[in-house]
């Protein structure tokens, strides 16, 4: 049972900076601001919402199918894929354009300046849901803004039920747009923010939104998470432990593989926000959206570990 994941692939330049920007940025200055920040520990991460989430489906021993569009410098990437046994097929190279990349800067206050060119990944339109074979559920996640509206429709036209996950493309969409792709989804999942944001934009309150899809799915950091039911149950999902916190980063793409894995095989909604906490908690763990490793066993261990009950 493949899963076609659609969104962006990134690279992920993350700096530290070892002092505050409040020190360096002088509010009554910003019209002639002209910064310079010396950042001596660099690392440079896998990342984009689809790698994330094909990476953590795949470790929960899911079948993924990333589709996004790449540019000439994927290569180190597509070698890290390749690793993995996560098929490109549906990963299009676009000569002449780089792969889309973030360039973070984060202060000892966990402040972050953060720079994005999108690359190749504003041709992602030329990728079509319709192309893909053997599809049984999908997700359409942060891209550009005509494949997003492209491949609501194209899931949604063959019938193929898929999670729509604005994320930070939000600000993309007009409120008739992102409430004619709820429409089409079968499940709806976002952050706390988000959701707040998605409700200004639709005119369309949380029970409005859930009640238009078979499940509306928030996420609240510590607090756990929620699972509105089409606006008739409310489930609250508890956050899982983590046994330290080391980097947020790629936390909400791992929950969202764990969606898709439960949602999948059919499992009962609490089951799987849990599993999709879990997840969350493992990735936090570690540096980058794509450096923990785990099987299915070991997951299933510490499943049954941190809510008292096995997967079956």
């Amino acid at each position: 049972m493949s899963a076609l994941i659609c969104g962006s692939l990134a690279f992920d330049t993350i700096m530290v900076f070892q002092d505050q920007f409040k020190n360096h940025i002088l509010p009554d200055k910003v019209h002639i601001l002209n910064v310079s920040f010396l950042v001596p520990r660099m690392r440079r991460e896998f990342g984009g919402c689809a790698g994330n989430i094909a990476y953590n489906l795949k470790l929960l021993g899911g079948d993924p199918i990333p589709m996004a569009t790449v540019g000439q410098d994927f290569g180190p990437y597509r070698e890290h894929f390749e690793a993995c046994g996560i098929p490109l097929d549906h990963v299009k190279e676009i000569e002449g354009l780089y792969t889309a990349q973030a360039f973070i800067t984060t202060d000892l206050d966990d402040n972050q300046i953060t720079a994005f060119h999108p690359g190749a990944m504003m041709r992602s339109y030329e990728n079509h849901v319709r192309d893909v074979a053997g599809v049984k559920f999908g997700i359409v996640g942060p891209d550009g803004y005509e494949a997003m509206l492209q491949n609501s429709r194209e899931f949604a036209e063959a019938g193929t039920p898929f999670i729509f996950d604005p994320g930070q493309a939000m600000p993309l969409f007009k409120g008739e747009e992102l409430r004619t792709m709820i429409e089409q989804a079968t499940y709806v999942t976002v952050n706390d923010y988000e959701s707040n944001l998605l409700q200004e934009r639709t005119g369309w309150d949380e029970k409005a939104i859930a009640e238009r899809v078979r499940a509306y799915i928030i996420t609240r950091g510590p607090q756990g998470s929620e699972i509105h039911v089409q606006g008739k149950e409310l489930l609250k999902v508890p956050a899982a432990s983590a046994l330290r916190v080391v980097d947020p980063t790629g936390c909400g793409d791992a929950y969202r593989a764990g969606l898709i894995f439960g949602l999948m095989r059919d499992m009962d909604l609490a089951t799987t926000g849990r599993i999709a906490s879990l997840m969350g908690a493992l990735k936090i763990e570690h540096l980058g959206p794509q450096n923990q490793r785990f099987d299915f066993d070991e997951f299933s261990s510490q499943f049954r570990q941190q809510f008292g009950y096995a997967l079956r």
